[in-house]
């Protein structure tokens, strides 16, 4: 624990304004005493933070903790590890765990496990009982009510996307008098096999069996649909197409309570990456690498506003799962550690977003789709920040990885930016080596 803290020579940045100052931040028993330049706190422990820039702390709204039932991949623990060293002090978790989160014992017990991290950790807990939105027939809707009195802040079955629509109207029925977000993997299972990665040319170059874009396209084409008869908000979870982010584009336009978040890989790596690494199975994710003029629609869509949030889907994987042919491994790569680098590398440094934008769906965004408070770096306020830099260059190695797992493409990349400590719940965690 370090209750007491003062961080000298920051660059303070408001995401919501774009302003900055250079200040020192004073923190006294996990609350921001004072802000102020050249301030000094006799016996304080000092944290040079010269250089770098301070701001709310950021959250990522879309990752895989894996507990309880998948302790082999990733815990509640070392996947908050994972995500101080990207600079995150909020995570929300996704709900394929076994027992899934559809009670509200499971969702206590991922608050509990969490409370002494550094990280917040929000649980997402299941639309389905049993998870079970996969199912055309026969899914039923969670207790929606106990699970938002137990702390779920949103509701989803991630991996198995929501078939029905009788059962998705139901469910955003209950979110719009929730005023919970339902989060769907936009993938109609229906239109076509199950494949292994984006359908184009380099699928069929490659014999693979593909995944179309117009899975995805098509459902969330009905889910806003259901958003407009309902009212209920809607968020679509890891957007990947171009023609995805038309249809949320043209639903905001008409007043849609309809939110949106990217992947950082799905602004980084088109379909290529899957012929160029080799079929490597740390390119397999779900919703599969699209094609570059998704990836430049994407951009796009993050620079006009469409796309509301960055997240990373961080999904570990034990060594030996993702050590499988490629259509025999499971989807999903981690994030949590890459994600500030290749928002830098792909985003800030080509003029997509400015430093601001960038945090701004880092931090504000995510929190607001989720009906959390912001944390806001002012006196009085409690302590819940990130210090970083947009420009610095270094090269993601193995020993950066502070997950459980090892699946990521990213090892040997140079990145731009880093994250280099967070503050949260009393406690530093830095990031120097």
């Amino acid at each position: 624990m370090t209750p007491d803290l003062l961080l000298k020579g920051g660059l303070l940045l408001d995401p919501e304004t774009g302003a900055t100052r250079r200040a020192d931040v004073l923190i006294r028993d996990g609350r921001i005493a004072r802000i102020a330049p050249d301030l000094d706190a006799a016996g304080v422990p000092v944290y040079d933070a010269s250089g770098k820039m301070l701001s709310p702390g950021w959250m990522d709204m879309h990752v895989h903790l894996r507990e309880p039932g998948f302790e082999h991949k990733e815990t509640i623990e070392t996947g908050c590890r994972a995500a101080a060293f990207g600079g995150f002090t909020a995570v929300a978790c996704m709900p394929n765990t076994n027992p899934p989160i559809d009670t509200p014992e499971v969702v206590a017990f991922i608050r509990e496990r969490a409370e002494a991290t550094p990280v917040d950790v929000y649980p997402i807990a299941c639309v389905s009982v049993g998870r079970n939105g996969a199912a055309l027939t026969g899914a039923v809707l969670a207790g929606l009510d106990a699970l938002a009195g137990a702390g779920a802040v949103a509701f989803s079955d991630d991996g198995s996307p929501v078939q029905s629509s009788a059962l998705m109207r139901q469910a955003l029925e209950a979110a719009a008098r929730l005023d919970r977000p339902i989060i769907n993997h936009m993938e109609d299972m229906t239109a076509g096999p199950k494949g292994h990665m984006n359908e184009g040319a380099v699928s069929r170059r490659l014999g693979i069996r593909p995944v179309p874009a117009l899975s995805e396209e098509m459902m969330i084409a009905r889910d806003l649909l259901l958003c407009e008869l309902t009212g209920g908000p809607l968020h679509v979870a890891h957007l990947s197409t171009a023609k995805g982010a038309a249809l949320v584009r043209l639903a905001k336009a008409r007043g849609l309570p309809v939110t949106a978040e990217v992947c950082t890989h799905h602004v980084t790596l088109t379909d290529e990456a899957v012929a160029a690494s080799g079929c490597d199975p740390n390119t397999k994710m779900h919703p599969p690498l699209r094609t570059a003029a998704d990836v430049a629609a994407l951009k796009e869509a993050l620079r006009d506003g469409t796309l509301d949030a960055l997240c990373t889907d961080h999904a570990p994987h034990a060594p030996e799962e993702k050590a499988a042919p490629f259509e025999e491994a499971p989807f999903g790569i981690l994030g949590l550690e890459t994600a500030w680098g290749l928002t830098g590398r792909e985003l800030i440094a080509p003029g997509v977003l400015s430093v601001a934008e960038a945090v701004y769906k880092l931090t504000v965004a995510p929190r607001r789709i989720l009906r959390l408070p912001v944390p806001r770096l002012a006196e009085g306020e409690a302590a819940n920040l990130t210090v970083f830099d947009a420009t610095t260059r270094w090269t993601f190695e193995e020993r950066h990885i502070r997950s459980k797992s090892r699946n990521t493409p990213f090892v040997g990349w140079e990145m731009i930016g880093r994250a280099w400590a967070i503050y949260n719940k009393g406690q530093l965690v830095t990031n120097e080596g």
